[in-house]
């Protein structure tokens, strides 16, 4: 691998020594640097835990340490001699402080295993698990071998004799909840009670039917109620065709599922629940059950998101506006809370990917590992650097830190031994929690710092929805610059499972040219999201290739429908002005006249949520998604106005004069509304109490 020290040093301003055995001969060199008390970079992961034990082993040694994988990223490609650059940026990222620590969520488990599945192979799997776990299992149906034509089936599948664990059988109304806290809710609609079954298998022989297999359960569509198995269970007991069905809640702290459909079919289900539909036939039981033994004791995982609910534009007024995190979270951990003008977002079922956040149009849910400006702060540090060591078209590559490091790294050892390119020089990996986690201003500030393209790398462990999601919201930045006359494309989405169709895809960057500004942004992201595109586009619009001349005038862009940015028609013969737009708009784009009865509108503030679209009591909005470039989108504009009613009696202005024309002419046929009645409608609210009791022809009841 080549590596210039001198080239490297300059552009990060410090003395580099070339170490090529720094965890073996040079061993003493790191134990000396980690006894400075500065911050020490690694340039190797390989080695990671060795150099980790030697820190702990060597006296006095106070340091804080990073790893930066410079190898499999770049060191090892076919243009490796030009990779100077993006090694000089990787090794400047390192160096940037740790972000702030997150809140925490907190699970305990102790180790309550509900096995669910075919008796036979629940036994098998509990007889592997209960040394050290407390096995409770929930039996449907004696086994895999077990003969479909005959349910006597004394030659095979069923349950062992002596009965180690405590068996459930019945039907399963619910399973909810995580780790350490699932519900299970079933119902008891058996003749057979298995807490007095002694499996002595008396009723299985007595059934003329054979409707009784060794799980000692009644197959009640074969049973013709002769009722030879309840006469056989006399003194047993444990069989009553009267018996009422029951219904229970019990507590577990792990699911083992065994059945062919999952009891939870999410993409991403809780922690804690295991699907194994082939028992312990399946490749994945070993693995299995070792991470179901692993999962007893108390347990904490990153709290990943903030929500702001006064950002929230998911609802007012019981009125359902955005849904976007609702409909895109694979783990079913946010829900909505219509009459509380918000979401709920369970974080224990959350699993971090961040796909809510992206899709958020106002920032009210914001990612938190990192956050976004510790993000920005990496991206820029990134590009800075590349830039300065005499890099050029810059491309972020935005991949897992799980499945897709783990398809990089494989690529860089494969292009080693010569047998693909490997990650391309002006290619600078990034790896994140989880691929979905940033969205539009992540994307528009790394290309207004200087980013040629930002790719996100696809494995196929993200849910579909997903990458639905990440594709929607690069058509919506991409229309953006191409709206701002910048060329080429600078968003893609690569979806690649093994190294060769990485390879291919990386390799198709190579000669991709696209256009961005001339000067890098130095705007720092902030933890607002809005902030950070309004700074992303102010940057981008002002640099512009389609608007040298001016903005003065310049049409606005039109986006696909979803974008955060837009306008809104107004039917102005439908409007009445009541307002109740207003008062609905979750990002005050929406705003009234105190003086005058005005609807105006701020562009800049819109989310196209639709909240006023669906709250007009005259479908008098809609929605038109677009991007105003011109100064006048940050300034309020009248959408409509209309004459002020003044009242009949005071002449005191109170509404709009469409609106009470229009509210008289729906009560005018009212009983309730005649004569007097009708007139007080044309009045002020003060007036018309004064008006009510000062009546002379108004009949009157006294209560005293």
């Amino acid at each position: 691998m080549p590596l210039e020290p001198e080239t490297l040093g300059k552009t990060l301003s410090e003395r580099l020594t070339l170490h090529s055995t720094l965890c073996r001969r040079e061993a003493r060199a790191f134990q000396q640097a980690i006894r400075s008390g500065d911050d020490v970079v690694v340039a190797c992961t390989q080695e990671k835990r060795l150099f980790s034990e030697l820190a702990q082993e060597t006296p006095d040694a106070t340091s804080p340490i990073r790893f930066v994988n410079i190898r499999e990223t770049g060191g090892w490609s076919r243009d490796a001699s030009r990779a100077m650059p993006k090694i000089a940026a990787l090794l400047a990222a390192a160096r940037l402080p740790e972000p702030e620590p997150v809140a925490t969520v907190s699970y305990a488990s102790r180790g309550r295993v509900l096995v669910v599945g075919p008796l036979d192979a629940a036994e098998s799997v509990a007889a592997c698990l209960s040394e050290t776990m407390e096995i409770t299992i929930f039996s449907r149906g004696p086994g895999s071998t077990m003969d479909v034509g005959s349910r006597s089936g004394n030659d095979g599948g069923g349950g062992a004799q002596e009965r180690r664990w405590p068996v459930l059988a019945g039907r399963i109304d619910a399973l909810t909840g995580w780790l350490g806290a699932f519900k299970l809710a079933w119902t008891r609609d058996n003749p057979i009670d298995l807490d007095l079954c002694t499996r002595c298998n008396a009723c299985v022989v007595a059934c003329p039917e054979q409707a009784i297999g060794l799980d000692y359960q009644i197959d009640m569509g074969r049973c013709r109620s002769h009722r030879d198995c309840e006469r056989a269970c006399t003194a047993a007991g444990a069989i009553d065709f009267q018996r009422a069905p029951a219904t229970f809640d019990d507590a577990y702290d792990l699911v083992l599922d065994l059945g062919d459909a999952p009891l939870i079919e999410w993409h991403a289900p809780p922690q804690g629940y295991f699907h194994l539909p082939g028992g312990m036939a399946d490749a994945r039981a070993t693995r299995t059950l070792l991470r179901l033994g692993d999962l007893v004791g108390e347990f904490e995982k990153p709290k990943f998101f903030d929500y702001r609910q006064k950002l929230c534009a998911h609802s007012r007024n019981e009125v359902v506006g955005c849904r976007a995190c609702i409909d895109v979270c694979s783990a079913h951990a946010v829900t909505g809370d219509a009459p509380r003008q918000r979401i709920v977002v369970n974080p224990n079922l959350c699993v971090g990917c961040g796909a809510c956040t992206t899709v958020c149009p106002t920032g009210a849910l914001a990612y938190t590992y990192p956050r976004a400006p510790d993000q920005g702060r990496r991206l820029r540090t990134l590009l800075a650097t590349y830039a300065q060591a005499g890099g050029r078209d810059g491309t972020l590559l935005l991949h897992s830190q799980e499945g897709g490091q783990a398809l990089v790294e494989r690529l860089g050892r494969e292009a080693q031994l010569g047998r693909a390119q490997g990650v391309p020089a002006h290619v600078l990996p990034i790896g994140l929690w989880h691929a979905a986690s940033t969205g539009i201003d992540l994307w528009l500030s790394a290309v207004a710092f200087g980013a040629s393209q930002v790719v996100v790398l696809s494995t196929g462990e993200e849910a579909p929805q997903y990458l639905s999601a990440l594709r929607q919201q690069m058509d919506i930045a991409q229309t953006v610059l191409r709206g701002l006359g910048y060329g080429g494309t600078h968003f893609r989405l690569i979806e690649a499972a093994t190294t060769d169709a990485l390879d291919g895809a990386l390799a198709g960057l190579r000669d991709t040219r696209q256009q961005v500004p001339a000067v890098a942004a130095r705007f720092a992201v902030g933890a607002d999201k809005r902030t950070t595109l309004e700074l992303a586009l102010d940057h981008l619009v002002e640099a512009a290739p389609a608007l040298k001349a001016g903005t003065a005038g310049a049409p606005a862009i039109a986006l696909p429908a979803g974008a955060p940015f837009g306008s809104i028609d107004v039917d102005k013969n439908a409007c009445t002005l009541c307002l109740a737009c207003v008062s609905a708009c979750p990002a005050s784009a929406l705003q009234d006249n105190p003086n005058a009865p005005q609807l105006r509108f701020i562009e800049k503030n819109c989310v196209q949520c639709g909240l006023c679209a669906t709250t007009c009591p005259e479908d008098a909005i809609s929605l038109v998604p677009r991007l105003n470039v011109s100064p006048e989108r940050k300034q309020p504009v009248l959408l409509n106005e209309a004459r002020p009613w003044s009242c009949i009696r005071c002449a005191k202005p109170f509404g709009t004069q469409k609106a009470i024309e229009a509210m008289l002419g729906k009560l005018a046929g009212h009983a309730m509304f005649q004569g007097e009645a009708l007139e007080r409608l044309k009045m002020c609210s003060d007036c018309r109490v004064i008006d009510l009791y000062s009546a002379t022809n108004e009949v009157k009841i006294d209560l005293q």
